[in-house]
Parts: C-alpha cells; sequence; structure tokens
C-alpha cells in the first residue's frame, strides 16, 4: 500500500505537468471546440438529406449506423454518475440527422 501512495506523490511531481487548473480550462475548452465540430459533422447530412429527396439516393447504411453509435453515446453520457454534456450535446444531433438521412435514403 506504501508503495502505491509513493507512486501517486511521484507523479505528482513530474517536470513539465500542468497545473490542475490550466489543465482544467484547456479541457474545457477542448471539449467545447470539439462539441461544435461533431455538430458540424452531422449537420452536414443536410445536403444529403436534400439529395434525397430529390431523389438522388445515397446509401442508408451509414448514416443509421451514425444514428445509433450516437444513440449509445448519448446515453452514456447521460447516464454516467457525473453527466458528460459535451459528448451528450456533441452526438445528440447524430441521432436526428442520422434517422432523418436513413429516412430519406430509402425509396
Amino acid at each position: 500500500m506504501m508503495k502505491a501512495a509513493h507512486l501517486v506523490e511521484k507523479s505528482k511531481d513530474v517536470k513539465g505537468a500542468k497545473p490542475a487548473a490550466q489543465e482544467t480550462k484547456f479541457i474545457d475548452i477542448l471539449s467545447k471546440v470539439a462539441t461544435v465540430v461533431a455538430i458540424l459533422m452531422y449537420v452536414s447530412y443536410i445536403s444529403q438529406i436534400k439529395n434525397n429527396l430529390a431523389g438522388n439516393y445515397g446509401a442508408p447504411l451509414q448514416p443509421l449506423v451514425a444514428a445509433l453509435n450516437c444513440t449509445l453515446w448519448c446515453i452514456y453520457a447521460y447516464f454516467k454518475q457525473q453527466r458528460d454534456w459535451p459528448v451528450f450535446w456533441a452526438n445528440f444531433p447524430g441521432i436526428i440527422f442520422g434517422l432523418i438521412t436513413f429516412i430519406t435514403c430509402l425509396h
């Protein structure tokens, strides 16, 4: 047990380690940027939805699997003991846009 405590203490003294407040700020900014980029990724389905509605159908499997994946990530993020809102909101649009894209791909 003493050895484990010693390792934890050593890890705090690592040279070049960022202070906790600086790392937390970086992670906070990173989570916001990643959330926006993920939302943009799923909003990009709009052009495929338009094509589908115009009769130029795309493959339905990818948006269906994306919607399923996003559903699983949203469930994970919501039901964690401490909810992970960036993960939830980054994936929520994928459920909506993935399902709409999938449905409009069917002909």
